[in-house]
């Protein structure tokens, strides 16, 4: 009489189990659709040359980024004081004088990557654009940016090219320098999320 009931619950684990096993079979494309890639070692560098004149370079290998693989989503924080010059006076007068850095310690873009879809991503580049806001010096623009997009073992690598100008986010360029730096300003990102 004892066997019957040993069987029944036997019975009743396994179908509990089977249950289990498929809710979490089905439960993990979910839970991978819901992946953030991060960031804390993004490269930016941007260059305003003229030729002539000395080089106006600068780059930083501490911005921050987060890819939201279900949406699309995507947000990059830079502290512009992370940002190196060649030069240490042209580094001093950046943040003093031109996106005062005091004031203004942090550069932001969040925005969304068109038509993003994570699972199509092998390691051959895809191109892409990143709609959103740029945000520098408290000022911000609307930018639509290029991006190329590839997946390596378990890494994205977002690269992109754009330009801007200082006058989008109310930089003022003195008359003295003004000959000395570009009018557009080209901005190199690269990114490797995990």
């Amino acid at each position: 009489m004892g066997r019957p009931g040993i069987h029944r619950r036997l019975k009743h684990s396994g179908v509990l189990i089977c249950l289990l096993t498929i809710f979490l079979v089905s439960a993990i494309p979910s839970l991978q659709a819901q992946k953030k890639y991060i960031t804390r070692t993004g490269e930016i560098h941007f260059e305003a040359s003229v030729p002539s004149f000395e080089e106006v370079d600068a780059r930083t290998k501490s911005a921050s980024a987060v890819l939201e693989a279900s949406t699309g989503e995507f947000a990059a924080l830079v502290l512009i004081k992370s940002f190196r010059f060649k030069v240490a006076l042209m580094e001093e007068h950046f943040n003093e004088n031109y996106v005062m850095s005091d004031d203004y310690p942090k550069a932001s873009f969040r925005g969304r990557i068109e038509e993003f879809n994570a699972a199509s991503l092998g390691d051959r580049p895809e191109k892409y654009h990143i709609s959103g806001e740029l945000t520098v010096r408290g000022t911000t623009k609307e930018m639509n940016i290029p991006a190329t997009l590839r997946k390596t073992g378990d890494k994205i690598i977002l690269n992109s090219t754009f330009t801007t100008t200082p006058g989008d986010f109310g930089i003022k360029i003195p008359g003295i320098v003004r000959n000395k730096i570009a009018r557009e300003v080209v901005v190199d990102v690269h990114f490797e999320l995990h």
